[in-house]
């Protein structure tokens, strides 16, 4: 990965965006776009619509990618000045106890450190149990006055923690669930911008909300209305110990971009995907997904009456937690499998399952979607 690419993808995940309060990270990426985008927008929600004209008459591809991350609010302030919270999405309340967390407050940001009573303190039936959120407290090392004047009730808290890498080639960070996504959405868009455009307009799409209902990925589906939807997220690694295969998949980091596949997934997007894939030599690994997905796909999918829906998603590691890790050459792939993806769909293109498509040669028995996953598993290009 590139010096500056890299130090992009740091910048924004060190830079706060707890669900509902994502401005920040929106102005990094608003910054990075502004030399290659045509119109750059920002929704009511917070959403920013990042848009490259296409040079023709071939479908708009938007690309959404989620900028909140999980994290904590403050509840309530005791009178010693300790501080009570709530989660923001899916923290899991184990990983907490004695955790550094950064409280933000209007004036400024607050080292805190998450306390419980020692294990020397607690009797010994007690410590099969884990804390629950609401009965762990965070302790700003301030008189409590000092803390009354400074915190307010519904300031949010982030994981103290920010990027490093580490291993051969791997990263370690908090909230690449989902920024990691939101780094490839401008990435694509830079590269389509330097390989001459698409056919049809791209809109990348840096979503909010998503870790409690995909409210960004539903609105902004709406808004820009685009004729092919796909969402990138990260999805969960089963490459280390503890993790069943036989339920969950096997899914490696290192091994290439994730592809969805299911009732949540169009089959003309699934198969074009595979043969982008194919024809750029990457490699991929498929994931099976038999219901609704946890992504901004599923909002994408209804939106109005419809949208040819797709998913790609990176292999991660320990997944809402402040060491997230993902290989950093699955982002790299990532870019250039929906590069390829974007590049190919033409103004002839039909994602109407079952259905064979103007530009391709059908046997009538079988669907586009089927048709260009054969080829690609042929090793031909469309």
């Amino acid at each position: 990965m590139k010096k500056k690419d890299l130090k992009f993808l740091k910048r924004m995940l060190e830079t706060p965006s707890p669900t509902g309060s994502e401005e920040d990270v929106a102005s990094v990426v608003r910054e990075r776009l502004a030399d290659s985008a045509d119109e750059i927008e920002t929704n009511v929600l917070g959403s920013v619509h990042a848009t490259l004209k296409g040079t023709g008459e071939g479908p708009s591809v938007m690309l959404a990618a989620h900028m909140d991350e999980v994290g904590l609010m403050v509840t309530y302030i005791s009178d010693e000045g300790y501080l009570s919270v709530a989660a923001i999405g899916g923290v899991d309340a184990a990983i907490l106890p004695g955790m550094r967390v950064d409280v933000h407050t209007e004036g400024g940001v607050l080292r805190g450190v998450v306390g419980r009573k020692p294990i020397h303190l607690i009797v010994p039936d007690e410590r099969k149990n884990v804390t629950p959120i609401d009965k762990l407290v965070i302790d700003l090392g301030m008189p409590a006055k000092a803390v009354k004047k400074r915190v307010r009730i519904g300031d949010s808290i982030t994981y103290g923690v920010g990027f490093e890498r580490f291993g051969k080639g791997m990263a370690v960070s908090r909230a690449f669930d989902d920024k990691a996504g939101v780094w490839v959405a401008v990435r694509v868009l830079e590269e389509l911008a330097a390989a001459g455009r698409a056919q049809g307009d791209f809109i990348a799409a840096a979503t909010v909300q998503e870790e409690i209902g995909v409210r960004g990925g539903e609105t902004s589906a709406y808004g820009v209305h685009p004729d092919v939807g796909l969402a990138f997220d990260v999805t969960h690694a089963t490459d280390y110990p503890g993790i069943d295969k036989t339920k969950h998949g096997n899914i490696v980091c290192g091994q290439g971009p994730v592809i969805a596949r299911g009732p949540n997934i169009n089959p003309v997007v699934f198969g074009r995907l595979i043969a982008a894939a194919k024809a750029e030599g990457i490699p991929y690994q498929i994931e099976a997904e038999p219901g609704v997905t946890g992504t901004d796909a599923r909002a994408i999918q209804i939106s109005r009456g419809g949208k040819a829906t797709g998913l790609v998603s990176a292999p991660l590691r320990y997944m809402h937690t402040p060491t997230e890790v993902v290989a950093l050459a699955d982002l790299e792939a990532t870019v250039r499998l929906i590069v390829r993806f974007v590049l190919d769909l033409d103004e002839d293109v039909s994602f109407v399952p079952g259905m064979s498509s103007t530009s391709e040669v059908d046997d009538g028995a079988t669907g586009a979607g089927e048709k260009a996953a054969a080829q690609a598993e042929a090793g031909t290009d469309e």
